[in-house]
């Protein structure tokens, strides 16, 4: 009996001193003598999962749990296995019922909430972390997790201030700090975000994604070297990163026998990269083949990633195709005509709208170049105030079906509330962006909300935008876009739907300006453009390109350019491939 005592003791001394070689040789030694030891089975299933064997280890926490279901711990460590095998569900019941034995158990309550955060259910998770910050209050990894949540219910002040608690109690929690940058990111607090990921990786400097989420925030910032530098760090932590080799193939140039084309090839070739990724790995090497010329291999791979991601979305033309056919029964010259008047007398906002890859980046580009006027990017505030208006029965109903109905003063205070949120995004300034492209389904509505706003529609030749389009895996659904004969009649529906606008608002209410225009003659648009939004005349304008501000959108590297005309006509090298689209278009 000593000498399997001693077996013991020896076993859980190596777990101790980290010999998990050893350890797991003695406990399964051990085991062939006391196979109904469950303290044992623990201890080789912490064993085996401390060598990252998550699978092994399973078979001897089933069998510990068959033995003693009274302890919380086996329960316990099962739902640590269970999640790290990609089993949310299971590990979810386990980490239930070790809770169901020991309620006091902090690490219990807060692996929990971390697989509700994997589930997308944050609400629930939050309240499992603050019950194990209730039991621990120097939890730190309890506050690092309750942060994650709260970044992702969309309140980055509330996870900041998560964040610093849990850097407060351990400086060195590198998770944290990838946190607080990506929360700081989302505040668009991109300083403070550069920060807190060029610590995380200085902490861990073989976390790629700390190097990866660091090119982000620096290419959005214009910092299209570092970026570049960034991703390369990155890549070569994690060289089959299918999202890394198409983040760097954003901010680099290709050339035949770039080394990173042969590495990308050879993952696609060995077939490795998941469904989420595979559409990103087909646009990473369709961008590197344009970039050396092979239109043939770089539309193929564009038409790959786009059918792939096809399948992965879910797009009801006939519904969207009824939407634009609402708008447009609704609103009626008649309509404007007896609802007009009654808007919000600001004159703050600018919007630039049209469909995407059109130039709307550019313009903005140019009209942030004004001293006069901040750029709020691609922001939804509007699309947000207009699905939270009340009918006059008090209920949400989808826009535009309550426009008809709308009390004259209503769209004053619609455009109030739009004023309010836009004005918090760029305190003190005359006149501010929003750049969202999709605002020209809302064109009739900004009129008669804001009646002193000033737009600008950004137009460009169909079959370029469309192309360039095709081009593009959106960050933002554009679920029209991965299909040639799709989204040449979603461009036909938007045309015809700009074409309503300017029959039906007061001459002038649009300005039309046109890519191939702009390219052509600058600085005459640009003043075309500043007179259309009363803006004095400034040269800086002209120099856009070295602004420094964030460009959020796909165009983040091309405006930081001077201005260049390699994109107008750009789909004739394409042209054998996009018989689906040019027929749509009547081209």
């Amino acid at each position: 009996m000593k000498a399997l005592e001693k077996l013991y003791q020896d076993a859980l001394m190596a777990l101790q001193a980290r010999r998990f070689d050893d350890a797991e040789a003695l406990f399964k030694k051990f085991l062939k003598r006391q196979p109904s030891h469950v303290g044992a089975l623990n201890l080789l299933t912490i064993t085996l999962m401390s060598s990252e064997r998550f699978a092994e280890a399973e078979p001897f926490i089933a069998r510990a749990l068959k033995l003693d279901q009274r302890s919380d711990v086996s329960f316990y460590n099962y739902g640590l296995i269970l999640k790290r095998l990609g089993r949310p569900q299971e590990a979810l019941a386990q980490f239930t019922s070790a809770l169901q034995r020991n309620g006091a158990a902090c690490e219990s309550w807060n692996n929990r909430g971390t697989v509700f955060n994997y589930l997308g259910q944050y609400e629930q998770a939050l309240a499992d972390f603050d019950q194990a910050i209730a039991l621990n209050p120097s939890y730190a990894g309890a506050y690092c997790n309750k942060g994650r949540a709260l970044s992702e219910l969309g309140r980055p002040d509330a996870a900041l201030t998560t964040y610093d608690k849990a850097l407060t109690l351990n400086p060195a929690l590198v998770e944290a700090w990838l946190g607080k940058g990506n929360a700081c990111a989302a505040a668009k607090r991109d300083e403070d975000a550069i920060a807190a990921f060029e610590k995380a990786a200085t902490l861990k400097p073989n976390m790629a994604v700390a190097h990866t989420r660091l090119g982000d925030v620096q290419k959005e910032t214009g910092r299209i070297d570092e970026a570049r530098e960034a991703y390369a760090r990155a890549l070569k932590l994690d060289p089959d990163a299918v999202p890394i080799h198409y983040a760097l193939t954003q901010v680099k140039r290709f050339a035949p026998g770039d080394v990173q084309l042969a590495a990308m090839e050879a993952l696609l070739l060995a077939g490795t990269a998941s469904p989420e990724d595979s559409p990103y790995l087909e646009f990473a090497l369709g961008k590197a083949y344009a970039d050396t010329g092979d239109h043939a291999r770089a539309f193929q791979h564009w038409q790959n990633g786009n059918t792939l991601k096809r399948t992965q979305i879910k797009y009801d033309e006939a519904e969207t195709v009824a939407l634009f056919d609402d708008i447009e029964a609704i609103f009626t010259p008649a309509l404007i005509a007896a609802k007009q008047g009654h808007g919000d007398p600001s004159a703050l906002p600018i919007f630039v709208l049209g469909m995407p890859r059109s130039g709307t980046t550019l313009i903005e580009q140019i009209l942030a170049s004004h001293p006069d006027v901040q750029a709020a990017g691609e922001v939804k505030i509007l699309d947000d105030v207009l699905n939270t208006v009340p009918s006059a029965e008090g209920k949400i109903v989808p826009y535009p079906d309550y426009v008809a109905a709308l009390a004259e003063p209503a769209f004053g205070g619609i455009g109030a509330r739009y004023v309010a949120a836009l004005a918090k995004l760029a305190p003190g300034a005359a006149r501010v962006v929003d750049k969202m492209p999709g605002n020209f389904l809302l064109a009739g509505m900004i009129h008669l909300a804001l009646p002193q706003a000033t737009i600008i529609h950004a137009v460009r030749d169909p079959v370029d935008t469309c192309l360039s389009c095709f081009m593009q895996l959106f960050a933002k659904p554009h679920a029209y876009a991965y299909d040639l004969a799709e989204l040449g009649r979603y461009y036909n529906r938007y045309r015809r739907l700009m074409a309503h606008w300017h029959r039906v608002l007061p001459a002038g209410t649009i300005l039309d300006v046109r890519y191939e225009e702009l390219v052509a003659d600058l600085e005459g648009e640009t003043r075309r453009l500043l007179a259309h939004c009363n803006l004095a005349w400034d040269e800086r304008c002209l120099a856009f390109h070295e602004t420094q501000r964030p460009v959020r959108t796909a165009s983040a590297t091309q405006v930081r350019q001077p201005l260049y005309a390699t994109s107008v006509a750009r789909w004739r090298a394409y042209e054998e491939f996009l018989a689906p689209l040019l027929a749509e278009l009547n081209c």
